[in-house]
This record gives structure tokens, C-alpha cells and sequence, in this order.
């Protein structure tokens, strides 16, 4: 019979990589909403620029969350 490899246990008291809480999809929305806001304030609330703002508003807060 073939003698099977057990996997070791973690050593009891060694930490666990623990990635921090991901936001919710609303609070997702909210961040982009207040970074295209602001985006949108430096240039002087300018009309025909809230897509721009928005999607790079967008870009920006995945790419903070997703370090």
C-alpha cells in the first residue's frame, strides 16, 4: 500500500494573513462618486466632463482598493 503525505498544520500561534474587510459595492459607488466630485471641483465644475470624471474617478478608487 502506498503511504500517503499529510500536509502539515500551521504551527499553532503563527498569524494568518488577514486582507482588510473589502468595501461594499454602495460604499464602492460612494467613494467614486466623491472623487469625481472633486475631480470635477479642481476644473471648476465645467460641464461636459462628468463621464471623464467619473470613469477616472473610477480608475482611481479600484485601483487604491485593489493593492
Amino acid at each position: 500500500m502506498a503511504a500517503r503525505k499529510q500536509r502539515s498544520a500551521p504551527a499553532k500561534g503563527t498569524p494568518k494573513a488577514v486582507s482588510p474587510p473589502q468595501p461594499s459595492p454602495e460604499e464602492v459607488r460612494k467613494l467614486i462618486s466623491e472623487a469625481a466630485y472633486y475631480r470635477a471641483k479642481r476644473r471648476g465644475f465645467a460641464p461636459g466632463h462628468e463621464l471623464e470624471d467619473w470613469v477616472q474617478a473610477e480608475v482611481e478608487v479600484l485601483q487604491r482598493l485593489h493593492r
